[in-house]
């Protein structure tokens, strides 16, 4: 299972966050209904879609970089790298989703942007 629902994930972000392909990825990953924790994204797929397909249009290089992805029963948590442009700095971002039979149904997140200097020599990768 664990497997199957990383792969469900991995070929959301690669659709609609890497493939802009919003409507594609929507319809071949989300479920029935969809709980969003993300304050500035409404519930439900229709909210997810409209606000998708405005971020795109107004950030069309868009890019999600997936650096590593855990998968336990139901729950699939993907840490990335988030850029508007492939220049940009960026963000950190920790996504977690939930599936209901080999469906994404419910998704958090945690977003923090990465600075121009680091108060170390690690990345935050």
């Amino acid at each position: 299972m664990t497997a199957a629902n990383k792969a469900v994930v991995a070929d959301f972000i690669a659709t609609v966050f890497n493939g802009h392909r919003v409507d594609e990825g929507i319809d071949r990953c989300l479920g029935p209904y969809y709980i969003q924790h993300n304050p500035e994204v409404a519930d439900g797929k229709e909210a997810f879609r409209a606000h998708f397909l405005a971020f795109f249009a107004a950030h069309p290089q868009s890019v999600f970089t997936v650096k590593r992805m855990f998968s336990e029963g139901d729950f699939v948590t993907v840490h990335a790298h988030w850029q508007d442009t492939p220049e940009d700095g960026g963000a950190a971002v920790m996504d977690i989703f939930r599936l209901e039979q080999g469906r994404i149904v419910e998704h958090w997140d945690c977003v923090q942007p990465v600075p121009p200097r680091l108060a170390h020599t690690n990345t935050m990768f």
